[in-house]
Order: C-alpha cells, then structure tokens, then sequence
C-alpha cells in the first residue's frame, strides 16, 4: 500500500505513463488565506468557496492512498476502513480511462494516455498531503454513507481544509455528479473554473500541449533498469517497511558505480546509495524500513511508506544530479 504508506502492487513489468509532469499554475500551490468568510480557506484565485467545513467530523489516521479519491483509514480504536471520497472522480491509474467522463478531453489514445498521467499526478498529490496524517472525515446527508465495493463516501478535512474540494479547485478531479451531495453547485463552479484555466488534468483537453520536457523514462546509457517493485506491503505498509521495496538491475555490459545516486518518488523522499558497484547481470534491492546493507540488498531506513500503491514514479539520479533512470508504474 504505501504509506499510504504506499502500495498494493507487486509489479515486475513497469508501466509507462502516458504523460510526463502537469505544470500546475503557481496560484494553485499558494496557501489561501482562511477568512470568517472562507472558513476552510479554500478560495483561490476567483475560485468559489466550498462553504463551511462540515460538522460531525471523526478524526482518523491515513494509513495508505490508494490513488487520488481513495484511502484507508484507521480510527483510534484499530478499527480500519476505506473511503471514497465524495463528490470527485481522479482518473484511473490502474485501469483504463474513459475521457468521455471529463468534459473536453479527446476520446482518443492520447486523450486516455494523458488522463493516466493526470492519475498518477493525483495519487502522488494524495500521498504527499494525506499519507501517515491524521485528518477528519464527515459524511454528507445527501448521500449514502457506504458506495459501491463497501466503501465510506466521506468528505476528509486536513489542516481545516475540505481536501475533497481541494482535488477540484487545483484540477487533479472531475466532480462526480453520478450521486447526490449537497455541495455539488460548488464543486462544479470551482471544476469550471480548473477547466478553464486548464489546470493539472484539464490539460488533457489538448493532450500535445502537456509538458512533457521531463520524460516518464530516461534509460541510463549504463543500463540501469527497474527490475521490480513491490509497492503494496502485506497488512499496513507503514508497520511492515521491509515487504516495500524496488529492485534495480544492470543489464549493461559495464559495471556501475551507484555511489552517491540517489532514488526519490514522486513526492521527493529520496534515498541516497552508499559505495556500491553493481556488475552486469546483478541485482540490489531497495528496501524501505530499516537492516545491515549488504551488496545485494540496502535499507532506505525511512519511518514510513514510499511508494504509492495507486501509481508512482521512480527517478534516480547520479553523484552529479542527472537524471539517468526514471520509471512511473
């Protein structure tokens, strides 16, 4: 699961995304100032408010994402549950999309490979905000509080801000107006408004424009490869590190020095190699908790999930900075 702690994939074959980064408006990453008006601090830029945030909040932990509207939780007591978040649609990661379900976007292969990037985009939005936190979640009175698959519909409020509306306004959902919820009129003003200004998966509108000057993969001349990853730990990623974990191998004809290469995700953890050399035909793992190095196995040591179990992105860099491998899944 991934922190989200993060993963629930065990992939041998990396998928590549059909985007590479979705440049966001700066607007869109500033804080908006919390007023008596704007009590969650939502508006942004003539972007609506999504109104007071709503009562009768239980507070939680995140303890995966599982993509962009979809995380586990776990209450104080132990009990632990999945909810979809109400009123929004991320696109699919896992699955292939629809681009008929975002108003604009081409039903084309480029329309759906691009929407796939925007998925990934918005998972690795979630993790980076939700992952590991403790946050609240409410439920609507419009709607049904379990969905499809048994999954809490619920609004999830982090650092006084409804993170359903948050997912709109900077353009990483759709609304999902399928079902009733009582925000909707302000949901759909503040998609407007992301749409017009082409933010993150509006960009799709136009599939050629998104920038793609940072490639989803760049194969290192020395042959480095991702040969794996398992994404997805057995039962809660944040309390089994060790069953997280990447797998490098050099399928060049040269041996490669990773000494001082580092590996981040898509939310800038990073990871830097010790002295290691990895001859043609070898393998190292990367695992995410914490163990004695050896030659064919490291320990990131971190105190929480990486990878993101509803898509990520693997990038490794040399001593000097360059990029010489990057893989999404």
């Amino acid at each position: 699961m991934r922190r989200l702690p993060f993963a629930a994939l065990l992939a041998l074959t990396v998928v590549l995304a059909g985007c590479g980064g979705f440049t966001m408006p700066a607007e869109q990453t500033a804080t908006p100032q919390r007023t008596a008006a704007n009590p969650g601090g939502e508006t942004a830029a003539g972007v609506p408010s999504a109104g007071p945030l709503p009562e009768g909040r239980t507070t939680v932990s995140v303890t995966a994402v599982v993509d962009g509207d979809t995380i586990r939780i776990e209450y104080d007591n132990g009990t632990r549950d999945t909810v979809r978040l109400v009123g929004v649609d991320t696109p699919e990661v896992n699955a292939e999309n629809d681009p008929a379900e975002f108003e604009g976007v081409p039903t084309t292969a480029a329309g759906s490979e691009c929407l796939r990037g925007a998925g990934i985009d918005a998972s690795n939005f979630a993790k980076n905000r939700l992952l590991g936190e403790t946050v609240e979640i409410a439920f609507d009175p419009a709607t049904e509080r379990r969905g499809y698959y048994d999954r809490l519909l619920a609004y999830v409020v982090v650092d006084d801000r409804l993170f359903n509306y948050r997912l709109v306004t900077t353009g990483h959902a759709r609304v999902y107006d399928e079902s009733p919820f009582t925000r909707k009129d302000r949901f759909l003003e503040a998609e407007s408004a992301a749409r017009e200004a082409r933010k993150g998966l509006w960009q799709c509108v136009d599939p050629d424009s998104v920038d793609r000057s940072t490639p989803t993969v760049t194969v290192s001349e020395s042959g480095l490869v991702v040969a794996g990853i398992h994404a997805d730990a057995e039962g809660n990623d944040n309390e089994n590190l060790n069953d997280e974990y990447v797998v490098f191998a050099n399928r060049g004809d040269d041996s490669i020095s990773l000494s001082g290469w580092t590996v981040t995700d898509g939310a800038d953890h990073r990871y830097t190699f010790g002295e290691s050399t990895l001859a043609p035909g070898e393998r190292v793992t990367l695992y995410t908790g914490s163990g004695s190095d050896t030659e064919r196995e490291r320990y990131w040591g971190a105190n929480g999930a990486v990878w993101n179990n509803g898509g990520d992105t693997i990038t490794v860099q040399n001593a000097d900075g360059t990029v010489v491998l990057e893989r999404s899944y």
